[in-house]
């Protein structure tokens, strides 16, 4: 077996396919592949299936007898296999994802690049709801396919301004179950597993030249009993696909037709690709013949229906358009008429639509010059050859103290592992806060919760990030990241409340302070808002509020007038409005409501020649709160803090009784936190009497 560090060394590549089992053997030298060996053997029983391994034993003395007729053919031993999954084992999914960035901003790389890992983690959750299964799968490949800035679709988001960002994905993911099927089966035919690549990665390698990559081009490799797909852009394999419509259902039709069973269909459908006459002998022992002629009218609209679901795959894979051009390889690929149906479906030239083989075959060697060469050899020397530029292959890394397995495609990141284990890909993101959200003056109203800490994520003890690169054997500790604290506004922080509604009462302003209507009760301005509150900003009081809030004795026989007109208790008075009447004391003026008083209080201010206190004059402002279910007045003062309280209730505070509970509004209170009237207040020992 070779080593990739010395190119003359032997590379051993296995094609194990549904049909047949390739083996190749040879060495690079420059960019010419010299293939020293080569053998083909058919599967003696169904013992492969769609191109997944259903008798690992079977299988195994498949891949030793072609290794011992390699060994053969060599004069030495073979130790290590390259080898491919199926192209037609891997399941490719759709999905479409967003990302709130919480307010309108300039997208950056880092962002679609979260973007991006966010669509393909829902693309892997989609694909296990959609499958249920306990089996473990591998994202082998993903590609996006669109992406939009707040709902518009869009090329390029970075250095865009957006809200919102979305990206269509499609992600491509292979079962466990059949990598340890490959690995058993080598392992028991006495190999060890060298390098593992993915079918249509291996047969892109040799029909699509690097080189090409950069242009839209997909390969179709047309096997037994499916047709894969691969489609290249802009220098990488973007999605593969598959069609379950492939050489075997053309076989059949053959089979059907000339009454044959389906290895002789097969040798007669192999034939018409170079016979005109084709002679075979029917189930009664009936010599018959068959024109090439005769062969593609009969297969005419399988081979339409093969063309037709090709077609749609490659759009499907490429974002909903034709390709630039298709590459046609396998054995099912050189049914005559197939490339033609291919490229007038996807509106292509002809020439646009072709099969690879000798063609692309230029920098290969064949020692065994009597080796028929078509497009048959694609896939397994592609093989060979991506031993030389990839370690595709798996490799373990540690994971929160967790082993994790990866399909090793040389671009591997932290994303990559965690998608791996139970650790949610959102564990990455910092989370907001619960949301809080309610109706005002009949509209929904939604208030966003913090944003917490993004994770703290370290690569073998250094800081690394989502999409810092790992390899084999590296540690990987994540922290996972935090949700912020929940939303919170009372009423007075709503942008509708206004605190004061002013009116005129017998020829006096008077400020009345603002309600809201919350559930159907009233509210003052400090009302922690919960999930749920149906809330009405008032912006009115009605006569009968306006006599309890300045507690006064209307006089029966009198008459209220709201801006001169007769009122009601319910008339509703708006700012500005005037109110008069008489009460039973006789002539109410409001005046009780207008402050008159101002108390002396010491301030500190600070100039160029330092600090210094100032005695001003202020405003007397009285106001009623609530202690431990009694109210309590607090004057002679133009403000008040919470420490005021003690002033005037009858509370012991020289000796200890348990562990002093303060509350405001049922929060822990600050002892300088200010009071403005209608608090409710607790003061207590937790372990002792309020």
């Amino acid at each position: 077996m070779a080593d990739s560090g010395n190119p003359n060394q032997m590379v051993f590549g296995l094609d194990i396919g549904t049909r047949s089992i390739v083996g190749t053997v040879g060495y690079k030298r420059g960019n010419k592949f010299t293939v020293v060996a080569q053998c083909n053997k058919e599967h003696e029983s169904r013992s492969m299936l769609d191109g997944q391994i259903h008798d690992i034993g079977r299988v195994a003395e498949t891949i030793t007898d072609v290794k011992r007729r390699l060994e053969k053919q060599i004069g030495g031993e073979l130790k290590r296999a390259c080898i491919a999954a199926a192209g037609r084992v891997l399941q490719t999914m759709e999905t479409h994802s967003e990302v709130d960035l919480e307010e309108e901003r300039t997208v950056t790389a880092e962002d679609i690049y979260t973007l991006n890992s966010v669509a393909i983690e829902d693309a892997y959750k989609k694909f296990l709801d959609e499958n249920k299964t306990d089996m473990h799968f591998y994202c082998v490949g993903s590609s996006p396919v669109r992406y939009y800035l707040n709902d518009f679709v869009i090329s390029n988001l970075e250095n865009h301004k957006a809200k919102v960002i979305g990206v269509d994905m499609i992600a491509t993911f292979l079962p466990d179950d059949v990598v340890d099927g490959l690995y058993k089966s080598v392992e028991m035919a006495g190999l060890e597993v060298a390098n593992l690549t993915l079918e249509p990665i291996a047969a892109i390698q040799l029909a699509i030249p690097e080189r090409f990559r950069l242009l839209n081009i997909a390969l179709v490799d047309v096997g037994a009993g499916t047709s894969d797909i691969s489609v290249t852009k802009d220098g990488s394999i973007i999605a593969f696909g598959m069609i379950p419509t492939a050489g075997d259902s053309l076989t059949e039709r053959i089979a059907n037709h000339c009454m044959v069973d389906f290895n002789a269909a097969e040798v007669i459908k192999r034939k018409a690709d170079t016979d005109q006459v084709i002679e075979y002998e029917d189930i009664m022992g009936t010599k018959m013949t068959i024109t090439q002629k005769q062969i593609k009218t009969l297969l005419s609209k399988d081979v339409d229906e093969m063309a037709k679901l090709a077609c749609n795959k490659i759009k499907e894979l490429n974002g909903g358009k034709s390709v630039g051009a298709v590459f046609v390889v396998g054995g099912g690929g050189m049914i005559p008429g197939y490339t033609e149906s291919l490229a007038k479906k996807l509106g292509l030239a002809p020439e646009r639509v072709a099969l690879r083989g000798k063609e692309v075959m230029q920098d290969i060697i064949f020692e065994n010059t009597e080796l028929n060469i078509d497009s048959l050899l694609v896939t397994p020397i592609g093989i060979c050859l991506n031993y030389y530029e990839e370690s595709n292959n798996f490799i373990f890394v540690n994971f929160n103290g967790a082993k994790v397995k990866l399909y090793n495609n040389n671009n591997l990141t932290v994303m990559d592992a965690a998608m791996q284990t139970e650790f949610q890909g959102g564990g990455f993101f910092p989370k907001s806060g619960p949301e809080l959200e309610f109706t005002i003056n009949g509209n929904k109203r939604l208030i966003r919760g913090k944003m917490g800490e993004a994770a703290v994520i370290k690569v073998n003890g250094s800081i690394a990030n989502l999409h810092s690169p790992i390899k084999e054997n590296d540690i990987i500790e994540v922290e996972e990241s935090t949700a912020g604290e929940a939303a919170h506004m009372t009423i007075g922080e709503l942008p509708e409340y206004k605190a004061i509604l002013t009116i005129n009462v017998n020829g006096n302003n008077v400020d009345l302070p603002k309600y809201a209507s919350v559930n159907g009760k009233l509210q003052s301005e400090y009302y922690d808002i919960v999930n749920g509150d149906v809330i009405e900003i008032l912006d009115y009081y009605t006569v009968s509020q306006i006599e309890k809030f300045m507690d006064i004795t209307v006089a029966p026989d009198s008459t209220c007038m709201v801006n001169n007109a007769p009122a009601t208790d319910d008339t509703k008075v708006y700012e500005n409005f005037t109110v008069s009447w008489e009460v039973t004391d006789g002539t109410f003026d409001g005046s009780a409501y207008v402050s008159t008083n101002y108390v002396e209080e010491v301030i500190e201010k600070e100039d160029d020649t330092g600090k210094a206190e100032e005695t001003v004059k202020a405003p007397e402002v009285n106001i009623t709160v609530t202690v431990n279910n009694k109210p309590v007045e607090l004057k002679g003062k133009s403000s008040y803090v919470f420490v005021d309280v003690f002033d005037e209730i009858d509370f012991d505070r020289t000796r200890a009784k348990g562990t002093l509970i303060t509350k405001i509004n049922g929060h822990s209170a600050e002892y300088m936190e200010a009071l403005h009237g209608g608090e409710v207040i607790e003061i207590y020992w937790e372990k002792g009497n309020r």
